[in-house]
């Protein structure tokens, strides 16, 4: 029984990993996936990653063009109860701040944002500057979660797939979706 659709936009920052491992562990629970990825982020994940861009978006229940303007998510009457931006770069960022609704991304985040669903955004970008800090700003006072791909380290993880299942479970934390992908502060 499907209890919940989620959106996730894989975008063209570095760190793609965290969006398919988001991806993969909504399926073990049976969440429906909606996937949009970026031109930028199909390059980068077979880059970064084993993963192809074809093998991922079978892994979705739904898959959307970034630049199809007419599909449902772009239209704040079609129904998601999440939406994640995973990563999100900081192009896609200030799109979604300043409620440039160029991309399915940054349409379906403003979407999300003016009927008051659940939007997390995973930013992926060290040093930041000043813009991006603004725009992190802007995009919590309409009611965005930031979720930075900042792995904690209480854990004590011993390999890099552990410190990618620390933020995914931090992402699920706030869908309020159990899990155990990570040992909790005691």
């Amino acid at each position: 029984m499907i209890f919940m659709n989620v959106l996730i936009s894989v975008g063209g920052a570095s760190g793609s990993i965290y969006g398919i491992r988001l991806l993969e562990e909504l399926k073990k629970v049976d969440v429906e996936t909606h996937l949009i990825v970026s031109d930028g982020a199909k390059k980068i994940l077979e880059h970064e990653t084993s993963y192809k861009f074809e093998g991922l978006k079978k892994q979705a229940d739904f898959f959307y063009d970034n630049d199809d303007l007419f599909s449902g998510p772009a239209s704040g009457s079609f129904k998601l109860d999440a939406m994640i931006i995973c990563p999100c770069s900081m192009k896609t960022l200030s799109a979604v701040a300043n409620g440039y609704g160029d991309t399915l991304t940054s349409r379906a985040a403003s979407c999300q944002l003016k009927e008051e669903r659940k939007l997390i955004i995973v930013i992926r970008e060290t040093p930041l500057d000043l813009p991006g800090i603004e725009n992190m700003r802007k995009v919590k006072l309409a009611g965005a979660t930031l979720l930075p791909a900042m792995p904690g380290f209480y854990h004590k993880p011993k390999k890099i797939d552990d410190l990618v299942d620390f933020i995914v479970g931090k992402i699920l934390d706030q869908l309020k979706i159990n899990h155990s992908l990570f040992k909790r502060w005691k």
